[in-house]
Order: C-alpha cells, then structure tokens, then sequence
C-alpha cells in the first residue's frame, strides 16, 4: 500500500485483519467456488467478521467507518483474486445497502439493515434489464398504482446475488409520478417474483448471476424506497460510491498480478538468465507498475476529495475508467510474461485476465465514463438528462 492522507493507522491495522481473514477463510476455496459458485455461509462469514458494515452506521449494527474503510475491502479483495466473490459482497454492501441507509423508511431499516450487516438476509440491486443498460432512463419494468398498493411487471437481467437474495432494491418506471421512477425494497418471496437459471458467463464465474421476472406483484406502498417518483435520483446518487469501490478492486488485482508475475519472472529462466534480466521483459514490468501507481493515485484523489465532503464526479470517472483500463492491460501483460502456465487454470492469472473484463462494463461503461469526463468541454449551461450519469 502506498501511503496517502486518506489512510490512517485504524485503516493499516483494518487492512491486516480483513487480509488475515481472507487468507483463512475465503482463499481455500476460491479455486473450488469458481465451478459451484460460493456458498450463502460467506455472507455470515463476512459478517462475523465485521466486514459487511464497516462504513455504515453503529445504530444498525454496522462498524460506522468511512469510505476509505470500504476501499480497503475492495483493494484486498481484488488481492484475492476472484472477483466473483468481490461482486456478490459488493453489491450487497456497496449496491443494495446505501439506498436503504439514506432513503429507507424507519421499519425498512429495521427489517434489513441488521439481518443485512449480519450477513443473515442477503441483497441484491435491480436495475439492468435485457434492452436497458447503460441507458437507466431505458428500462419498462413498469410499477402503477391500484388503489393503495403497486404492481410491478417486468425483467431484470444480470443481477448479482439474484439467485440467492431474501431482498431486491428494485428501480421501476413509474409514469406520471414525479421523475417517472420510483425504488422499491422488496422481499424476494413476493408472488409473482421468478427467478432464472444461473446464467453462464465469461467470468466472474464464483458468482450467481440471475434473470428475474416480475408478474403482476402486488406491493403496499410500505414498499417504496424513498419518496416515489424520485427513484432515479435515489439511484444515481448510490453509483458513484459504486464506481469508486469497483475502481478500488481493480488497483488490489493489478497489484497482485504486478508482484505474482515479477516473482515468476525472477525464478523462471530462459537462456541461461532470470526472465526479468531480459530487457523486454522487465520494461514490461515496469510498464505495469506506472499504470498501477497512476491509477492507484487517481482512486486515492478521488477518495480524499469525497472525504473532504465534494462531490467528484469527473474525478471519480476518470479514476474508474483508468483502473479498469489499467487493470486489464496488467492482466493481459501478465499473462503473456507468464506464456502457456499463465493460461492453467492452476496459477490464476487466466482468472484474473476474464474477471477483470467485466469492470470496464459493469458500474458504468468505458463509454459513459468517457462521456461524463467530457461534459467539461461542452457548452457552459448545456442540458443533459440524468440517464447519460450512468
């Protein structure tokens, strides 16, 4: 870890504990979850462990740390090498869990956020749809009013914790009610709520991933989330911790592949030296480890900013479309510095070369990440819908 005002002495002391515990207790078995997806006891696991609130509050049970505290999660994570389970636990915590926190009603906290930072209820985010990603404003699952209640019809496509969660935060168009959406915190054993199949994917494969179909489900209006046709609002706000987060994991698994791959290249030789004594090797190494500072600082900023109460949207753009460019870059070097053992399954960096894919699509697109960055060079008061903010 580099040293950063952001970090204190309680984050060094937070980062060894939260690296001792997934030494002992997730690492085994990673290798084993990545044909079965990882067990529902990990979130419990993580619970016990403190691990599942360290920024939110100790009224419900959480350890009422900063968003530094999360980073340091997200960065030893990304040392783990599987970012299946990083994405389970992510949106769990950094996904599902603000928006009940900020806009949750007194019983909803009551009912989710402790079973939730215990690791004994399960979340997941609803948002993604089979014709709407990147564009949110897009998506039709579509919630109206009868009477006093709501029914709700539509998909949600790639959803994490799908398959396994006791709860969805759920986004719906909501026609002629304020902004036209409206959050839902639904229980996931509502009649009319059906869940997929796991759906097979290039990585992340230690996750669940799920379709989840909504048929004409009867809500009371205790299951609004926040006020209603103000959903997107609610949404748009929980992203940016999310973007942060993910950018944060790609920085712990760049640095893993960074020091795995320098030390095979000291013990591997090849005509009568060390790999890393010949010169197009060790510029490649050394390639690594500038995008890996670089992006490393630009998470950090970005952090320190958030900390000083700002909101830095470009700033947290431009550190999350950097890490995980970055990330992917060091992950396709480090698999070529490796050659054929690089692409067993046995040594982890072919793992890590599919899962850090993802994190140029998911929490926001290269493409709006770039479109975002690039509002400072447009007209001075041009207006921009709230969509293009993911």
């Amino acid at each position: 870890m580099t040293a950063h005002p952001i970090f204190t002495d309680e984050h060094t002391t937070l980062r060894k504990s939260v690296r001792g515990f997934l030494s002992r207790e997730i690492a085994p078995q990673i290798d084993e979850w990545e044909q079965s997806s990882f067990p529902d006891s990990v979130f419990p696991g993580f619970g016990a462990a403190g691990l599942l609130g360290l920024d939110k509050p100790a009224e419900f049970g959480g350890q009422g740390g900063d968003l530094t505290a999360t980073l340091v999660l997200a960065e030893e994570l990304g040392r783990l090498n599987s970012a299946g389970v990083e994405m389970g636990v992510s949106v769990h915590t950094d996904m599902a869990m603000p928006p009940i926190v900020a806009f949750g009603s007194p019983e909803q906290q009551q009912q989710w956020l402790g079973p939730a930072i215990a690791g004994t209820a399960i979340l997941c985010l609803g948002i993604s749809e089979p014709d709407a990603g990147s564009d949110v404003a897009a998506i039709r699952t579509n919630a109206r009013r009868d009477g006093a209640d709501w029914i709700i019809s539509g998909s949600k496509m790639f959803i994490t914790n799908g398959l396994r969660a006791d709860a969805i935060v759920l986004l719906t168009r909501s026609e002629g009610i304020g902004s036209g959406f409206t959050l839902f915190l639904l229980p996931m054993t509502l009649p009319g709520i059906t869940r997929s199949r796991p759906l097979a994917k290039v990585g992340l494969c230690a996750s669940d991933t799920a379709l989840i179909t909504f048929d004409e489900v009867r809500v009371q209006a205790a299951a609004v989330l926040g006020e209603p046709g103000r959903g997107f609002q609610h949404i748009m706000w929980e992203l940016q911790g999310e973007r942060l987060t993910a950018a944060a994991y790609c920085v712990g698994a760049a640095e893993w592949l960074l020091e795995t791959t320098a030390r095979y290249a000291r013990e591997r030789h090849t005509f009568g030296r060390a790999l890393v004594a010949h010169q197009a090797v060790g510029h490649k190494l050394a390639e690594m480890a500038v995008a890996l500072e670089a992006a490393r600082q630009l998470v950090y900023s970005a952090a320190w900013q958030v900390q000083r109460g700002e909101y830095p949207i470009r700033e947290i753009s431009i550190a999350k479309l950097f890490a995980a460019r970055s990330a992917c870059d060091i992950a396709d070097a480090a698999l070529q510095i490796h050659g054929g053992v690089g692409c067993m399954n046995e040594y982890g960096i072919e793992r890590a070369w599919r899962d850090l894919r993802v994190f140029r699509i998911a929490a926001g697109t290269d493409e709006i990440m770039l479109d975002l960055i690039a509002r400072e060079f447009g007209p001075k008061h041009q207006e921009r819908h709230d969509r293009d903010h993911f």
